[in-house]
C-alpha cells in the first residue's frame, strides 16, 4: 500500500514537472515573440553630400520607418561629395553586418551595391537606376537593391518649355559634374528638349563644388540657367544664385528645395516624399521579409511648378498673372 502511494505521488510530481516545463516553453515563446516585435534593426545610412534635397530625403526615410513602428538604430555617415569615401563607408557597413543599407544619391547607392550582394540596399535620389547598374529593370530590380528615383522626364520637358515660351530664351546654360551618372542622364534629356524648342544649350562641367562659381560665370551671355539635380552643383548653389542675381539671369532648378534657397522656379517635387517612399519599402523588407528583387523602383508622385517671388525680384523678373494660375508662389 505504501509502495502504491509512493508511485502515485511520484506520478503526480512528474506530471506537475512536465506541466511546468510546458509552461516554461510557452512563456519562452511568448517572450521570444515579444522580443521579435521589439527588435531594433541596424540601418547603415550613407548620404553622398549635404544639401537641402538629400537632407529632406533622409528625414522622409526616417519618418516612414518611425510611422511603421520599426525600431531602428542608425549608423549615419556622409561622404562629403567624395566618391572614394562612399566605398569606404559601404565596406564598413558590410563588415558590421548591418540589417539594411539606405543609400542617398547615386554614388552612395553604387558603392553599396558593389560592396554587398546579400545585405538589402534601399536607395533614393537616384535618377537612372538602370544606367547606374543598380537594378536590372525598374519593374523587376532583381538582386538585393531597390528604391526610389528622382527622375521625372515631364518636369524637364515642362521646365524647358517654360524657358522657351515664357522667357523667350535662345541660349540656356547649365553646370554639372560629368562624373555623376545621374547628371549625365539628365543633361542628355535637357539637351534634347532644348534643341527641340529651337534653343542652344551651353554646358560647363565641374569636378568639385569649389569649381561651381567660376563655371557659372563662364557660361557667358545665356538667357537662362538651368541647374538639374546635380549633387556637386546643388551643394554649392549659393554660388550659382550669386551669379544669376548679379547678371539678372533667370535661374531654373531641378527640385523645390533649391527654389526655397533662392532659385527662380522649378517643376519639381519634395525630396522628403521620395525619401518617405523609400522608408516604407525598407519597412516591408525588415518587418515583412520582402526581397528587394520583388519591389519595383518607385517614382515621385507629385510634380508642381513653384516660383520664388523674392528670387524673381533679385533677377529682374516680373511674375506674370498667367503664371500665378498654375504655380505656387513662395515669398
Amino acid at each position: 500500500m505504501k509502495k502504491f502511494k509512493f508511485q502515485a505521488t511520484a506520478g503526480i510530481l512528474s506530471l506537475l514537472l512536465l506541466a511546468g516545463c510546458g509552461a516554461d516553453k510557452t512563456d519562452d515563446k511568448a517572450e521570444k515573440d515579444g522580443a521579435d516585435k521589439e527588435k531594433a534593426y541596424t540601418v547603415g545610412l550613407t548620404q553622398y553630400v549635404q544639401h537641402p534635397s538629400l537632407d529632406e530625403a533622409t528625414k522622409g526615410f526616417k519618418a516612414a520607418l518611425k510611422e511603421e513602428g520599426i525600431k531602428v538604430k542608425y549608423d549615419e555617415t556622409n561622404a562629403q561629395n567624395d566618391a572614394n569615401n562612399t566605398m569606404t563607408i559601404a565596406n564598413q557597413y558590410v563588415s558590421q553586418g548591418v540589417d539594411l543599407i539606405f543609400a542617398n544619391a547615386t554614388p552612395s547607392a553604387q558603392a553599396a551595391a558593389n560592396a554587398t550582394k546579400d545585405i538589402p540596399v534601399v536607395f533614393t535620389s537616384v535618377t537612372d537606376p538602370v544606367g547606374a547598374k543598380l537594378v536590372q529593370s525598374m519593374e523587376k530590380p532583381g538582386g538585393n537593391v531597390t528604391g526610389t528615383s528622382d527622375a521625372n522626364p515631364e518636369a524637364i520637358a515642362n521646365t524647358v518649355k517654360f524657358i522657351a515660351e515664357q522667357m523667350g530664351a535662345k541660349k540656356v546654360g547649365t553646370v554639372y559634374n560629368t562624373g555623376e551618372q545621374n547628371s549625365v542622364t539628365q543633361v542628355k534629356s535637357v539637351k534634347k528638349e532644348v534643341e527641340k524648342a529651337g534653343m542652344t544649350l551651353v554646358e560647363k562641367s565641374v569636378s568639385t563644388s569649389a569649381d561651381v562659381k567660376q563655371a557659372t560665370e563662364s557660361l557667358g551671355d545665356v538667357d537662362a540657367i538651368y541647374i538639374i539635380t546635380d549633387n556637386t552643383v546643388v551643394s554649392a548653389l549659393d554660388s550659382v544664385i550669386m551669379v544669376a542675381n548679379e547678371k539678372d539671369i533667370p535661374l531654373f532648378v531641378g527640385e523645390l528645395d533649391s527654389v526655397k534657397k533662392g532659385g527662380f522656379a522649378a517643376y519639381g517635387f519634395n525630396y522628403y516624399d521620395i525619401g518617405h517612399q523609400a522608408g516604407t519599402m525598407a519597412a516591408e523588407i525588415l518587418r515583412d521579409g520582402k526581397k528587394p528583387a520583388d519591389i519595383p523602383v518607385q517614382f515621385p508622385e507629385k510634380v508642381q511648378l513653384v516660383i520664388n517671388e523674392k528670387a524673381a525680384k533679385e533677377m529682374g523678373i516680373t511674375i506674370k498673372e498667367e503664371w500665378k494660375k498654375d504655380a505656387e508662389i513662395i515669398k
